[in-house]
């Protein structure tokens, strides 16, 4: 056993320092390619990561360079064809013709783009950085350029924060310079370095420890704001704008200064774990030209396995209409013929080049009448008409369509017919997975369905009792404390111990719970209808009559983006297949309605007990009522008849102390707050107060409610009050205008 132990101490210690530097050079680039982390798919980094650890593998195991090489390319290959949805295709043409080997292996090729070439790109990098390993100043230069990239990418893309990886850059470079001296100590003086080889703790221990204590000192030590900040963040901040994002299409404009903040909202490509938080990211996704607003249907799961969802295995062996021809007439299970419906027409149009892996549209899809502008032939399409999904195939290469015409024919809303005859009675031919709970669901669970549904007779009061419940209980945020979590269970977390998120909480809470009862349901995602133009003709319109947006302007063309990204449910009626619901609060669900047709009631008692609610007024934020403005227009007029602009000035000046002052800053500042929210489309008045404006903006954006009140009461502490302002809180008040404007943009 100890000469195999020598032999294998020998066998790695042989060539140890390019072994060292080929482990240096992957860490390295795997610390790079974690500022990546928002802009690569998933597959991408479990494709790269498994190159780097191939790579040093091969370098560690394999002597031969040559063998090393092809271990290395070889599962290159593998990687990408494992991971990019790789599909074999025979060569069925003329043997003897060259064009179409070339065109076969191009078919072949076009499948692992891009995945392939950002792995080579990877696997090249490391090789040249190993090749740096014989000079000192190439491996300066390697680990610096790394390090000011990085910060560099700190700067220009805020808000990513890349000092961790910048910390670890460090400390590798640190040690990928101590085994350099090491390595040249040991073949210029061989025989010290046997002897320093005998007491290896008192060598390495204490160089060891210094490093740590360094790098501890940078990674652990508390956050402090910096002294200075770069030229461009502060050119950029003093114009009052947002840090663009420079990588990619996603714009971040939120902070992400929460620990439960995991990334940025858009279409998620993995839903088996859901929950966390993120950040809003209003890129464009799309628009959609329609006849009638909508929720943009994408994918259903079926498969709900207590953190997430997932495609059951019947799902997966879903067969699907092929070969579609435009106009052709698509069916969707589950619709009777005697069931109306209204027609919607739809011409989308992608804004970004990400491949989904579904066209959206309305639910469900009736035909597909153009892509791309062509209609004949149709490019490669599925309809799933179970699923009611429009899928690309998996094995086509083709990219996403740019541009694509459908209808779609949605079910016309009749509460009465869902409240008798076949709707009421359980369906026969109903999959069971869509009645599927994990064996592992909390029973109070199931208890709370039936409490919240005692008093309710059908299945489509039992679910509007669940959705109002849900909305009335439970508060909307993209950033939950998930510290709350004690739970194993999604829905059970979030019912009992969170208590609060967003509509992948909601829905899935929904779903779930409705299963309990025996009511068959799936989760679907997508997005919500986007928003129109901003039309000042319209927006004093519906200020005039008091009209919501839907009820004034329904037509249009929307912009949907990633803030756009949903989740909602569709539960099973006989005659009517699956009917779309909205659990989440501060959403509602475009319907088709029948003509002058109310909308859809919510539960009796639950309603009452929303409009005795206290916490209502809170949400809504301050109401301004008539009464109020009259009396500050009153006196404003009052205060402007008996003083003129320079005694304002002078009375300001002996309040607040110069001309310059920070309250008159703060004044300056809210006024341009002013100014660039009408260029954004938020209508103003010229004869109402800053108190009005807000509170008549805070109505309409319900999430910039907190920020809109913290400039009113500024504005008016700094206008009217004798307190002089502090720096402290007009810096402070500089970041909430900013978050405002960086809302709006």
């Amino acid at each position: 056993m100890r000469t195999f132990n020598r032999a294998a101490i020998q066998w790695f210690s042989a060539d140890a320092y390019r072994k060292l530097s080929a482990i240096f050079s992957a860490l390295i680039v795997y610390q790079w390619i974690r500022c990546l982390g928002d802009y690569w798919w998933e597959e991408t980094f479990t494709i790269v990561n498994g190159v780097l650890f191939a790579a040093v593998a091969a370098n560690l195991l394999i002597p031969s360079k040559l063998l090393s090489g092809t271990v290395q390319l070889v599962t290159l290959v593998g990687l990408n064809a494992a991971y990019s949805g790789y599909t074999w295709v025979a060569f069925e043409g003329d043997k003897g013709s060259a064009a179409q080997w070339l065109d076969w292996f191009k078919m072949q090729y076009s499948q692992l783009t891009p995945f392939i070439w950002i792995s080579l790109g990877v696997w090249a990098v490391f090789h040249c950085i190993v090749l740096l390993r014989h000079k000192r100043a190439y491996m300066m230069i390697a680990v610096g350029f790394a390090i000011l990239s990085l910060a560099a990418a700190d700067s220009l893309f805020t808000p990513i924060h890349l000092w961790d990886e910048i910390a670890w850059l460090v400390f590798i470079g640190l040690g990928w310079l101590v085994a350099s001296h090491f390595s040249r100590f040991k073949e210029r003086h061989p025989e010290n370095w046997a002897h320093l080889l005998e007491y290896p703790l008192s060598l390495f221990l204490p160089m060891l420890l210094i490093i740590t204590l360094v790098m501890g000192a940078g990674l652990f030590v508390p956050a402090v704001k910096p002294v200075l900040t770069d030229p461009y963040t502060a050119w950029k901040e003093a114009r009052g704008e947002s840090i663009p994002n420079l990588v990619g299409d996603k714009a971040i404009t939120v902070a992400a200064s929460k620990s439960n903040v995991t990334g940025q909202s858009g279409y998620s490509r993995d839903d088996n774990v859901l929950g966390g938080g993120f950040e809003f990211d209003y890129t464009p996704v799309m628009t959609v030209t329609t006849t009638k607003r909508s929720y943009w249907r994408g994918e259903t799961k079926a498969l709900y396995n207590g953190n997430g969802w997932s495609e059951a295995q019947q799902e997966k062996r879903e067969n699907a209409l092929e070969s579609l021809a435009s106009k052709q007439p698509l069916k969707s299970a589950g619709i009777s013929e005697s069931t109306k419906t209204e027609t919607v027409d739809q011409s989308i149009t992608m804004m970004r080049k990400d491949k989904f892996p579904v066209l959206f549209g309305a639910g469900p899809i009736s035909a597909v009448i153009s892509v791309d502008g062509e209609t004949t032939p149709l490019p490669k399409l599925d309809w799933m008409q179970d699923s009611w999904e429009l899928r690309l195939p998996d094995s086509d290469s083709s990219d996403y369509p740019k541009k694509y015409d459908i209808q779609s024919k949605v079910p016309v809303l009749d509460e009465a017919a869902l409240r008798s005859g076949a709707a009421v009675s359980p369906s026969a031919d109903i999959d069971p997975m869509y009645l599927q709970v994990p064996d592992t669901l909390p029973e109070r669970v199931k208890t709370l369905a039936q409490n919240i549904t005692s008093k309710s007779e059908t299945p489509y009061d039992k679910v509007n009792a669940l959705i109002s419940y849900l909305q009335l209980t439970y508060k909307y945020t993209n950033t939950p404390d998930v510290t709350k979590r004690v739970s194993e269970d999604f829905v059970d977390s979030f019912l009992f111990e969170v208590r609060e998120g967003y509509c992948d909480y909601f829905s899935t809470s929904l779903a779930v719970m409705a299963r309990t009862l025996g009511i068959p349901t799936r989760w679907v995602k997508g997005y919500s209808p986007g928003s129109l133009p901003v039309d000042p003709e319209l927006e004093r319109l519906r200020g005039m009559t008091g009209l919501e947006e839907e009820e004034i302007s329904d037509a249009g063309t929307y912009t949907v983006r990633n803030a756009d990204a949903h989740s909602w449910v569709e539960v099973y009626f006989n005659g009517y297949g699956w009917l779309p619901f909205e659990p989440t609060s501060g959403f509602a669900y475009p319907y088709a309605l029948p003509k002058d047709a109310p909308e859809p009631e919510t539960q009796p008692e639950l309603a009452a007990e929303l409009d005795d609610a206290p916490q209502a007024a809170e949400e809504n934020g301050f109401q301004s009522e008539p009464w109020m403005f009259w009396t500050a227009a009153s006196v404003l007029a009052v205060i402007l008849g008996a003083l003129s602009f320079r005694q304002l000035r002078g009375q300001f000046a002996r309040y607040r102390g110069g001309p310059a002052s920070i309250n008159e800053r703060i004044v300056k500042d809210t006024n341009r707050l002013i100014k660039y929210c009408r260029k954004k489309g938020l209508d103003y008045n010229e004869y109402e107060t800053v108190r009005e404006t807000m509170s008549r903006w805070s109505g309409r954006l319900s999430s910039l409610q907190p920020q809109f009140r913290e400039v009113q009461v500024a504005f008016e502490q700094a206008m009217y009050s004798s307190k002089a302002m502090t720096r402290e809180e007009a810096d402070r008040l500089a970041l909430t205008m900013k978050h405002i404007r960086e809302h709006l943009s």
